[in-house]
């Protein structure tokens, strides 16, 4: 069982919850519980069991794939407050496909199991609608990195994460490794390594021990204008 501030949260983020039953509300509630998860923590993968609805009290999902060779291609990340059915792809079969998806900070998640999203989400249309919209639009958010990863240089992709991470947190410094940039731009470290050294050179980047400082952002948007 949650807590009484956790049931809030679920009130307040699902856009579903008025439109349920009182027994679908107190189902949702009976099966709901509180994990931690640590950062780097696989938490779902293509033959792992379904785990229904996911809602992120707190920190960042990473979704990604694998590609043949073993390199990690991140598709994108849900972010705290967010509700999410990518854990649930067995219920929506018609709209599924191989994913992993770990933490990528420590993390609280609620959790409501398969056996009662499934249920809820068989009888229940304002849940389906949901669950579709979710799934499309994880699915768009895919298409758009593949597009990214198989049709930009990577400068330009790289120049795209930077703006996009500085404009997420509000701050011109982005607090990350070299290891997690290149995961979250499916390439390898070396290549993000041997770009931003060269971002550096021509003044776009000031880099750090785990952070680059973006001193000038004009040049990178010039940069993926070009």
């Amino acid at each position: 069982m949650i807590t009484e501030n956790e049931t809030k949260q679920l009130k307040d983020h699902l856009p579903f919850w008025n439109h349920l039953s009182a027994a679908e509300k107190d189902l949702i509630l009976e099966t709901a519980v509180l994990y931690n998860h640590e950062k780097g923590t696989l938490i779902h993968g293509p033959y792992y069991e379904c785990i229904g609805l996911i809602y992120v009290q707190k920190g960042t999902l990473r979704v990604y794939i694998l590609s043949e060779d073993g390199r990690e291609v991140t598709l994108f990340r849900i972010q705290e407050g967010e509700a999410t059915v990518m854990g649930a792809g067995c219920v929506l079969h018609d709209i599924s496909y191989d994913v992993y998806i770990e933490a990528a900070t420590d993390c609280e998640l609620i959790q409501v199991n398969n056996a009662a999203f499934a249920k809820i989400l068989a009888e229940n249309i304002y849940v389906e609608a949901f669950s579709y919209k979710m799934s499309t639009a994880s699915l768009a958010d895919a298409m758009w990195t593949l597009q990214q990863v198989l049709f930009l240089s990577f400068d330009k992709r790289l120049a795209i994460f930077l703006l996009d991470e500085a404009n997420a947190t509000g701050t011109t410094t982005i607090k990350m490794t070299q290891e997690e940039i290149a995961k979250l731009t499916g390439s390898a470290r070396e290549v993000v390594s041997r770009m931003l050294n060269y971002f550096a050179s021509e003044g776009y980047v000031e880099l750090g021990r785990g952070v680059v400082h973006l001193v000038n952002k004009g040049a990178l948007k010039e940069l993926v204008m070009d």
